[in-house]
């Protein structure tokens, strides 16, 4: 019960945050968009700035848990599961960045409140694609930490692109391709 009263705070919370951004939303915005007082609100979060951290860390959270099943995907082949990995930080960054100019806040990995969240979410994400890398193996003079940043690399860019979804697959394919070989990551 307590988790579900957490998650509607969580909810209000975002949903204040595309309205008016992290500084401009207070307590008791997030209360009356829950219909109750702000003391109530104060039951289940501290401030509202651990509310906006509980926010970032939930969302981050989810998005983690879809690239960790991605990676996991053993009967999948290296480059699929890779893929996965990657479209669950694309996917986290289009749907922050389209819901309104003010959630793209939680993805700053320089902002007091949600830096540590993004740096430890991004740094997973290096893990799960160095060990699929390790596994797999790379090219001559390229070691899998290196080809997860490339990976990484490449998302950062669709993300400033309208279409990155969309671009991810051809995308992702001529760079796997190139760091898997060609039977690896057309399999």
């Amino acid at each position: 019960m307590a988790t579900d009263r957490l998650d509607e705070v969580l909810d209000a919370a975002y949903d204040c945050l595309t309205r008016y951004g992290v500084r401009r939303t207070t307590m008791d915005d997030i209360a009356l968009r829950m219909g109750v007082s702000r003391s109530a609100v104060y039951q289940y979060v501290r401030s509202k700035d651990d509310a906006f951290r509980k926010l970032a860390a939930r969302l981050h959270t989810q998005a983690l848990e879809r690239a960790r099943d991605a990676a996991a995907a053993e009967d999948a082949p290296c480059a699929t599961r890779a893929r996965g990995v990657l479209a669950a930080k694309l996917d986290l960054v289009h749907r922050l960045t389209g819901d309104s100019p003010h959630t793209a806040e939680l993805l700053d990995e320089k902002a007091r409140l949600f830096g540590d969240i993004c740096a430890a979410f991004t740094a997973e994400l290096r893990q799960l694609l160095t060990a699929l890398f390790t596994q797999a193996g790379t090219p001559a003079g390229l070691g899998p930490a290196e080809a997860a940043d490339v990976c990484l690399a490449l998302v950062t860019g669709l993300e400033s692109v309208p279409d990155g979804e969309r671009l991810l697959g051809p995308a992702s394919d001529a760079l796997l391709t190139g760091l898997l070989g060609a039977s690896q990551a057309s399999h």
